[in-house]
């Protein structure tokens, strides 16, 4: 049943439903028919066995000279006494006792109605009623053919055994139509969907223009087909951008590597190439622990483990990192900040290394460091006095391998941002970009104060990838 199209199982639902209820309505209005047909003969009975007593009582015995009124035809009366022998009858019967003796005992305590009866060869409906008249006790019986009563119910039956199968049979197709009506949006989206691919997911199903639940339907699976390609383009954007950013570390490599065996060098020589190869392969490393982080996020879990953490050793540690560039640069970084916090102190140091090491590569001047309560919230902040950062830029500050200038000339990957965003959301807050009023940029993380006081470890985050 399973494999049956949807409209024709619909159909059949309806088909069935439908017959149930034609033979219902035609068993009721058979019924119904039956009813006032046999109300209408017993009022009949009734009102000519009540004037054929008023006769006998008045001693007139000339019912076979008595004619029956209109619409009565086929009606017949007699008068039996106590023993059943005819005391008068209508014309035109057989002179024969319309009851029988058990009848007549039960006629003679009270009305008696005989629903359907066979005294003349043909089926009657009769009715007895005792009377006293002339000094002895009678029974008057009446009765009338069921002849055009049997006639109208056969009618109506033989009409409902043709009209009932010829009506579900119309209903029936008027059932299909409509149902594959309602379902032709759903086959042409279906259509249109097979035809989808990862090379088209720009495509989209057609949507009728009506406001039903196969619109929606198809409305919501072209929002689902917009975060596919959304994310696909995404996706691919990352794989190029890291493609790159793996490319340009490791011709450098192979570079120094190859001028470092061309000819003899010096130890100078030798300690130098060493060196750029150290720090390209730091880069690498670096880019390959970013790289999974990310790909953490995209999973939608960044473990956290969070601990108490005191902030001026958090950000010591952190300024401590960096004491060489920056005194090789001629630049200080300045520390501020007290108290503890429960954070994840390794993602943290990363978050905030990723921060003054922009700071140091991008800005000028000192950079600070601290660690402040704005209300409910604890807020990390680092601040250089360069430039700052393009209006511009703060739109799409923390997307992967942005940068605040167009080039990719620099030396950064274009993935710290992204990673202190991933780190900020993991604890239940967020981070932003803004220029500082004096100048300078100016990157803040801000965790939310249920944070701080509540120990919980190996916490694993609900992040969703930015």
């Amino acid at each position: 049943m399973s494999r049956v199209p949807i409209r024709l199982r619909l159909t059949a639902t309806f088909a069935l439903a439908m017959a149930v209820v034609f033979a219902l309505a035609g068993f009721l209005l058979y019924q119904h028919l039956a009813t006032s047909l046999d109300r209408t003969l017993a009022q009949s009975l009734r009102a000519r066995a009540a004037d054929i007593s008023a006769l006998v009582k008045q001693a007139d015995t000339g019912l076979h000279e008595s004619q029956p009124a209109a619409g009565d035809v086929g009606a017949f009366a007699q008068v039996l006494d106590t023993r059943g022998r005819i005391f008068d009858q209508a014309r035109g019967l057989v002179r024969r006792p319309l009851l029988t003796q058990s009848q007549l005992l039960q006629a003679r305590r009270g009305p008696l109605l005989i629903g359907r009866a066979h005294p003349t060869g043909k089926s009657v409906r009769l009715l007895a009623v005792p009377v006293i008249a002339q000094g002895r006790q009678l029974v008057v019986v009446v009765g009338a053919s069921l002849e055009s009563r049997d006639d109208a119910l056969a009618t109506l039956r033989n009409e409902l055994l043709v009209g009932a199968p010829a009506a579900l049979l119309l209903t029936s197709l008027i059932g299909y139509l409509i149902a594959a009506s309602a379902l032709r949006p759903v086959e042409r989206m279906r259509t249109r969907a097979a035809a989808i691919s990862a090379s088209r997911l720009s495509e989209r199903l057609p949507v009728a223009p009506s406001r039903d639940e196969v619109s929606r339907l198809g409305e919501t699976l072209n929002e689902m087909l917009g975060r596919l390609e959304t994310g696909l383009e995404r996706e691919r954007s990352f794989v190029a951008d890291a493609s790159h950013e793996l490319r340009t570390p490791l011709a450098h490599l192979q570079a120094e590597v190859e001028l470092a065996l061309e000819s003899s060098r010096d130890k100078d020589e030798l300690e130098a190439a060493l060196r750029s190869v150290a720090d390209e392969t730091d880069r690498l490393s670096q880019l390959a622990a970013d790289l999974l982080l990310l790909a953490r996020v995209d999973n939608g879990i960044l473990p956290i483990r969070r601990d108490h953490v005191e902030l001026h050793d958090l950000l010591d540690g952190v300024a401590a990192r960096f004491e060489r560039r920056a005194h090789e640069a001629g630049r200080t970084i300045d520390v501020v900040g007290s108290g503890g916090a429960f954070l994840d102190r390794l993602r943290i140091e990363q978050a905030l290394g990723n921060l003054v090491e922009n700071a140091l590569r991008y800005g000028a001047g000192t950079v600070g460091l601290t660690a402040s309560q704005q209300g409910d919230e604890l807020e990390l902040q680092v601040t250089d006095e360069g430039s700052g950062f393009p209006p511009e830029f703060a739109r799409h500050a923390f997307e992967r391998f942005s940068r605040a200038e167009p080039s990719r000339s620099g030396g950064g990957a274009g993935l710290g941002l992204a990673i202190v965003a991933a780190v900020a959301t993991a604890h239940g807050g967020s981070a932003t970009v803004t220029s500082a009023p004096g100048g300078g940029g100016r990157v803040s993380i801000r965790v939310p104060s249920s944070t701080l006081g509540t120990r919980t470890s190996d916490a694993r985050v609900l992040v969703s990838p930015p």
